[in-house]
């Protein structure tokens, strides 16, 4: 299964090419903010890392990276992959994760959409982060026009989805945070966003029916298709972006735990 994705995520489909160039634009987009957080050897905690493309990529730059992920078994096809720079595996339940030193950094890609309680996601994020330090969260935007699931902030008894959380599909998705909520709950949480990054337009993830022109045309044309759409106001892009990628700065001030 992680082969799978990893073709196509890197390898390009044929018949879905719209999810290989979605993946190659966040890929881009969070290891450039990554980049801003801070430089190499900062280190790095990348929750919920699955098949390692972060986690290997930021070793690779110079990063001293930990690798964590529910699913225990996934280290090994990582290490698999794995060609230099320092990386820790530590699998396990992001929420019940201890280490002897904070984190410079908190990598978290697509993953609180998947959490009952993104609150307090971000809140054990901050937990995790020295002050002064950062995390980088990237998911689906809430505010994307096709998007149905129901908004956190307007739902009262999010404990109804505890049984379903983790779910590793898209079809197992909770919440999608809009920005102002992100920025509400990244506030609850100690910590000021630095950025906020919409990304990627319904036509280069091939929403629409644009697969069939996305099959048609090479890669660097429908990148450049998205980097128009890129330039519409503010406003419209919250509707017809399908990512949402994020800096956020933990308090400098100690935490009271």
């Amino acid at each position: 299964m992680s082969n799978d994705f990893d073709r196509m995520e890197f390898g390009g489909s044929r018949e879905n090419p719209g999810y290989t160039l979605a993946y190659k634009k966040r890929f881009a987009i969070t290891l450039e903010l990554v980049r801003k957080a801070a430089p190499p050897p900062a280190r790095v905690l990348d929750i919920a890392a699955a098949q390692g493309n972060f986690t290997l990529a930021l070793a690779e730059e110079g990063y001293d990276v930990t690798w964590n992920d529910l699913r225990e078994e996934l280290a090994d096809y990582v290490r698999l992959k794995y060609e230099r720079g320092r990386v820790e595996f530590r699998p396990g339940d992001a929420f019940k994760l201890n280490f002897e030193k904070p984190f410079d950094i908190i990598l978290a890609t697509e993953i609180i959409e998947h959490v009952a309680h993104p609150d307090e996601f971000l809140t054990n994020v901050a937990r995790l982060t020295r002050p002064g330090g950062y995390a980088v969260i990237t998911t689906p935007n809430g505010g994307y026009f096709r998007n149905n699931l129901p908004k956190f902030s307007e739902h009262a008894d999010p404990s109804i989805f505890e049984s379903r959380q983790f779910g590793p599909d898209g079809g197992d998705h909770i919440f999608l945070l809009h920005e102002v909520e992100l920025q509400t709950l990244a506030q609850r949480a100690g910590c000021s966003v630095r950025e906020i990054r919409l990304h990627t337009s319904f036509f280069l993830n091939g929403h629409l029916k644009t697969e069939p022109l996305l099959r048609a045309m090479p890669a660097s044309v429908a990148n450049g298709m998205d980097s128009l759409l890129q330039l519409m106001p503010h406003a419209l892009r919250r509707k017809i972006d399908v990512g949402l990628a994020a800096l956020l700065q933990l308090s400098g001030k100690p935490r009271v735990v």
